[in-house]
């Protein structure tokens, strides 16, 4: 799901993705696509943590900065 949104977010259609799909699909096999999906969901799962993480630093150094 993450990677069709990503796809079509570049401008690629769908004939585009249903090849590239299968292109992944000989590559990779059946068996290892949910476990790059589940590898990708993970990482970008932490850099969204981390992003949070620094706004919130950000925001509490400015709010210090402030008084």
């Amino acid at each position: 799901m993450i990677l069709a949104s990503v796809l079509a977010f570049m401008g690629l259609g769908g004939q585009e993705m249903v090849f590239i799909f299968l292109a992944l699909l000989l590559l990779f096999g059946a068996k290892k696509i949910p476990e790059l999906a589940r590898g990708l969901g993970k990482g970008i799962k932490e850099f969204k943590d981390a992003t949070k993480d620094v706004r919130e630093n950000i925001e509490e150094g400015l709010k210090e900065s402030e008084k």
